[in-house]
């Protein structure tokens, strides 16, 4: 054979293997607009229907996903809160396509909300029913969620950590009050400077334990039980995943405040956030010996329905701790903005036992030290939320300041 065949053929190979690696995923990339404003929808849902598998729109309402071609047939559900749901089909997408979706909020008194003949619901009523209900509306059985998360921490007004990985979480039924196991799957971005002095020996290492230890669902606290001190109100009544979802806002003077989205018909939490505020260094929680006190303090939780249940599809933690002298000191030594966000792209719930897991994580190490090398087929075609492009300026400007340390 000569070398000109063997050249011809071996581009021919080339070609075909292209050809059928290309052809395991359709592609997605698209950006959600609001269709009256063209403002950017964040964190709207973007899955297959009637399977688990999906990923999430970045803040810029930027998302890609990545379909297996053994589903490219099915439909694509598209659900925002507020928003009506839309489905299309992996074909129907062009490239970066601009889809707009229709904002639908309704005015309380073109809804029922009444309990019974005699007795129209508050808001209270309708937070304490849907905490009653969470044994009915979340998995009582175990689960393994599979998902994306990211980690950024800031000094004052320097970046000085950006962490992202792909993992593996395997909960119990949502009444054990115990965290998951953690299976790190591996690292994709790494990117760390200098910290200060103080965070060497004080700060909690391992951020995918500091997102799971706080489940309201699970470990029973927050604004989810209507206990006294907490005042609610219906704010309105929206649409999510093609349902009526009662926007219920909630004040626990004077350092609490909550927006609870709850279905209208099972009564689920759909979706949680709780924000802490410090008011003139006076906070909720006493000042630790270290001198550290949290003045901010701002949880979301976001859940999406499968087989009947609702499982965790989107996390935010984000902090303020003013970092004092001493435990006595009013001088300011920095404050640092460490934000931690999960992104869920898979749920398993059959034949868990089996399912391929390691509990591998060790919560006492940092993860930047437990990744295993960088793996670029697991990453091309795992569904991450997009970055921002702030987000990709601030790796970018880690990078650099890393290579001069």
């Amino acid at each position: 054979m000569t070398k000109t065949i063997r050249v011809y053929f071996y581009l021919i190979f080339l070609l075909i293997s292209r050809l059928v690696f290309g052809q395991e995923v359709v592609t997605i990339k698209a950006q959600l607009l609001d269709g009256k404003t063209s403002k950017p929808i964040p964190f709207a849902s973007i899955y297959l229907k009637n399977t688990a598998r999906g990923t999430t729109s970045n803040a810029e309402g930027y998302f890609v996903f990545y379909v297996p071609v053994k589903n490219k047939a099915g439909k694509v559900v598209i659900s925002a809160m507020g928003y009506r749901t839309i489905e299309k089909k992996p074909s129907s997408f062009s490239n970066d396509e601009r889809i707009r979706l229709t904002h639908q909020v309704y005015e309380l008194n073109e809804v029922q909300l009444s309990a019974s003949k005699d007795k129209v619901l508050t808001a209270k009523d309708i937070v304490k029913r849907a905490y009653k209900n969470i044994e009915a509306n979340y998995p009582t059985e175990p689960y393994i969620l599979e998902g994306f998360v990211r980690d950024l921490q800031k000094e004052d007004d320097e970046y000085v950590a950006y962490l992202e990985c792909a993992a593996k979480f395997k909960y119990q039924g949502s009444q054990v009050k115990r965290k998951p196991q953690i299976e790190l799957l591996g690292v994709r971005s790494n990117s760390i400077t200098e910290k200060h002095p103080w965070n060497k020996n004080q700060e909690r290492k391992n951020s995918l334990v500091d997102l799971v230890e706080d489940d309201f669902i699970r470990f029973d606290y927050g604004p989810i039980l209507g206990k006294k001190g907490w005042n609610y109100e219906i704010e309105s009544v929206l649409t999510y995943d093609n349902r009526l979802v009662y926007k219920i806002k909630g004040v626990d003077k004077p350092f609490q405040t909550a927006t609870l989205y709850i279905d209208s018909e099972s009564f689920a939490f759909v979706r949680m956030e709780l924000t802490r505020q410090a008011i003139k260094n006076r906070s909720w929680r006493r000042r630790f010996t270290n001198g550290a006190l949290q003045v901010y303090y701002n949880v979301v939780f976001e859940y999406q329905e499968y087989q009947g249940k609702m499982y965790l599809k989107y996390q935010r933690e984000e902090d303020h701790w003013r970092i004092f002298k001493g435990l006595e000191s009013r001088k300011i030594v920095f404050t640092k903005y460490p934000k931690k966000e999960l992104f869920v792209n898979n749920i398993v719930t059959e034949n868990v036992s089996n399912y391929p897991f390691q509990g591998n994580l060790d919560i006492g190490a940092s993860i930047e030290n437990q990744a295993e090398n960088f793996d670029a087929d697991f990453w091309a075609t795992y569904n991450v939320p997009q970055r921002t492009i702030e987000q990709s300026q601030i790796v970018n400007e880690l990078e650099n300041a890393s290579k001069k340390l």
